[in-house]
């Protein structure tokens, strides 16, 4: 489908049970690969990228097979080692593939080629390969130094030593101290992991530190910049194992529910999400408070609209955050701001740079069509929104939470064009349909 017009949105009630979340299902592929024993992994998201690093696995001879609906997997692990010694894999744009992948083969002991589409050849990984070069990586750059594709050799053999030590920078990109704790059990050596800059995106680690620990290695945290893996660390299958619902898929129809609120409508309740999560992007419910919702929340659920104050006044609270700990899900806030009562500022957002698209630009061009003025800085955006919401066709730039966080637009009572609707196969193929079913 080229364009989705979406009709203006009168009322938004009801209940979403969200797909599993995209950064567990594609860490827990890969660890259940690395581990060894059988795991059934549950509730596993069906999408873009989850099915890229299912090709990958099965191209580098990983045992696997997956359920005809697509959300149940059993994964039949390799001990950490890798059964192709030679591949080519295509990952497409998925970073939460490439970039753990990356350091997995960089230790195997193979020679394997790693490619993606364009935008993937734009997003920038040399910290990561640097810091692999300290661990005896032999890796090349096929196009732009800095930048896959990349060729992996064979790992140089290092003078034996007990311990290994690396540093890494964490201001760029947190997926690559994600993907260097996750390989480090590889070394088959207590394994230090120094992070020599602002860690950005701390809940993502969390995450893989959480992971990891499910596949029985448990990483000792030495301060906020610094992880030890200990001796004898080896992954282990759990068995089974079920993925959380997607908290940045959630925070679309919870913001929605907010902004629905504020005519009447409301709430929207989320489920396989909620205080039991690991996910940092549930923390978009304390940014959504300071703009005036009403939040409600149990182990496995997220309710959300606006409080009666904030409704009878008509207007979202204006907003000044930081967004570092959560910048996927803090993009639909510049929607959001478009229903607020002056400025809202986002701030600490240099990632979204280096994401799908550039999303500063992106999402400040397109704010502008929907008659917002947005200026924007190296690190932050800046919306004033209009008095009234004018009707837009918005570009997507193939990029998932762009076409998501858009779609919200319609709430403003103005028919909104969505270019290529379809971008969103990414993370929620089902995005529209089930917004849809909870839309008048």
């Amino acid at each position: 489908m080229e364009f989705l017009d979406l009709a203006p949105i009168r009322r938004v009630s009801g209940t979403v049970r969200l797909p599993g979340s995209k950064s567990i299902s594609n860490r827990i592929l890969l660890l259940a690969a690395l581990a060894s024993g059988t795991t059934r992994i549950r509730d596993l998201l069906q999408s873009d990228d989850t099915r890229y690093m299912l090709e990958a696995l099965r191209a580098l001879g990983v045992q696997l097979s997956v359920s005809s609906a697509g959300t149940e997997a059993e994964v039949h692990g390799t001990d950490g080692a890798i059964p192709a010694r030679a591949a080519e894999l295509f990952l497409g744009n998925a970073g939460t593939a490439f970039r753990p992948l990356t350091a997995v083969l960089a230790l195997a002991g193979g020679e394997y080629k790693l490619s993606g589409l364009p935008r993937m050849h734009e997003r920038p990984i040399k910290d990561l390969v640097d810091a692999l070069a300290q661990l005896g990586a032999r890796i090349r750059y096929l196009g732009t130094e800095g930048y896959p594709p990349l060729a992996i050799e064979p790992p140089t053999t290092a003078p034996a030593q007990d311990r290994a030590q690396v540093s890494i920078r964490g201001d760029v990109s947190s997926q690559f101290v994600s993907a260097l704790l996750m390989a480090a059990p590889m070394l088959g050596k207590p394994t230090r992991v120094l992070v020599t800059s602002e860690l950005i995106s701390r809940p993502y680690v969390n995450i893989t530190l959480n992971m990891m620990k499910r596949f029985g290695v448990q990483v000792v945290e030495e301060g906020p910049s610094a992880f030890e893996i200990p001796e004898g660390a080896r992954y282990v299958s759990p068995g089974e194992i079920h993925v959380e619902g997607d908290a940045s898929s959630a925070s679309y129809f919870l913001t929605a529910g907010v902004i629905g609120g504020l005519t009447g409508s409301g709430p929207v309740r989320v489920e396989g999400v909620g205080l039991d999560s690991i996910q940092g992007d549930v923390q978009l419910t304390k940014v959504l408070e300071q703009m005036g919702a009403d939040i409600v929340m149990g182990p496995n659920f997220i309710s959300a609209t606006a409080n009666p104050s904030i409704a009878r006044a008509g207007k979202l609270r204006a907003l000044d955050a930081d967004v570092n700990h959560i910048p996927d899900a803090a993009m639909v806030l510049a929607v959001a701001a478009l229903f607020a009562d002056g400025t809202s500022t986002l701030r600490n957002i240099a990632s979204w740079r280096v994401k799908e698209t550039d999303r500063i630009a992106a999402m400040a061009t397109e704010l502008r069509k929907l008659g917002a003025i947005a200026t924007e800085g190296p690190d932050w955006l800046r919306i004033e929104p209009p008095a009234r919401l004018r009707e837009a066709t918005l570009d997507t730039y193939e990029d998932h939470r762009i076409a998501m966080s858009f779609s919200l637009a319609a709430l403003g009572g103005v028919t909104v064009r969505i270019n290529d609707p379809g971008c969103v196969a990414k993370t929620f193929p089902e995005y529209f349909r089930v917004l849809e079913s909870i839309t008048k």
